[in-house]
């Protein structure tokens, strides 16, 4: 009961696959592995990281959790209830505790309605307010979110993409969430407008005490937010830990080379830049062993054949790397 109160969110074991060809009877033959077997757990309040390469899998990871896509296996667990068995209505008021801040502000703004109809319209359909308090209950939201009252009759059309991004932010927030997956919410907005966008997270997660799963390829970005980090490579996450911890010590080969990518702000120090040969691999037929390996410089025999297991390194610490299997055995 104590593990209930303690996370939010607990992933488990958790596989999302597609069908990308069928025999003659319709039966799917081959799958694109888009997540593959992730496991994770959130505490209330808190920021989980995941960064990784464009395709490695880390918006449908969110989808997945959020259920608009049914998982192939594993489970999702949010405040103790398995999310796989709760259907329908139930389901429908779990939708209120997880919003989702999409990636692109424009194209996920209705057009036609207005700023006040687009946050109202959850608030109506689930009953947050009463009818006659929903007006007021909006602007408040609005003011929370730094968008002025006098917008509340606007068009998406009208606003510049910082001010969009509020728009999407108030519109999640006005069913009171408790968890909210961020899919890389500043990645289509200007480096300045960023930064108030994530001071605005970050503001509103201390006052309501939310939970984010912050999914972004901008390490600086994911630096600043996050308690925890979850580095993604197709579709497996092969290093997850503190923040300091991560970014002070990287584990993985693959968490190291993507690191040495982060510009150095002093001049006079030089970057020590790990290029990676040749292209991420398909997710519809992932390479055997650790699927890193065809890329690696410090790839082994072992790396082409086993699938490295996930360890516990340092205090919650994790990698899935056989370059620590004897460090594992050596602690034992």
């Amino acid at each position: 009961m104590a593990e209930e109160i303690k996370y939010i969110l607990e992933v488990d074991h958790l596989k999302e696959y597609f069908p990308v060809e069928t025999n003659f009877f319709g039966k799917p033959t081959a799958f694109l592995k888009a997540v593959d077997d992730v496991s994770f757990k959130i505490s209330s309040g808190k920021t989980l990281g995941i960064v990784g390469e464009s395709g490695c899998g880390k918006t449908t990871l969110g989808r997945t959790i959020l259920k608009l896509y049914e998982p192939t296996s594993g489970t999702v667990i949010f405040e103790g209830q398995d999310l796989s068995k709760i259907k329908g209505k139930k389901m429908q008021k779990l939708r209120c505790d997880i919003q989702l801040i999409f990636q692109d502000p424009y194209s996920s703004l209705p057009p036609r309605k207005t700023v006040g109809e687009i946050i109202g319209e959850a608030v109506k359909v689930h009953k947050i307010v009463p009818p006659e308090e929903l007006h007021s209950y909006v602007i408040n939201i609005m003011k929370q979110c730094g968008l002025q009252k006098h917008y509340y009759d606007r068009y998406p059309h009208e606003f510049s993409g910082g001010q969009r991004q509020r728009i999407c932010i108030a519109r999640a927030l006005a069913v009171k969430p408790k968890l909210i997956v961020c899919d890389e919410p500043v990645s289509a907005l200007d480096v300045s407008i960023q930064a108030q966008i994530i001071n605005l997270l970050k503001n509103l997660q201390n006052e309501l005490n939310l939970t984010y799963i912050f999914i972004s390829h901008d390490l600086s970005v994911v630096k600043y937010i996050s308690d925890e980090i979850g580095v993604m490579y197709l579709g497996s996450i092969v290093e997850k830990g503190n923040k300091k911890d991560v970014f002070k010590n990287p584990l993985h080969p693959y968490t190291q080379a993507l690191f040495s990518a982060v510009p150095i702000p002093n001049p006079k120090e030089k970057m020590q830049r790990i290029v990676l040969a040749g292209d991420i691999p398909s997710p519809a037929n992932p390479p055997k062993g650790c699927k890193f390996h065809t890329r690696c410089n410090k790839c082994m025999e072992i790396c082409q054949e086993v699938t490295p297991e996930f360890l516990e390194i340092e205090k919650d610490h994790f990698v899935a790397c056989h370059l620590y299997d004897n460090y594992e055995k050596k602690d034992e």
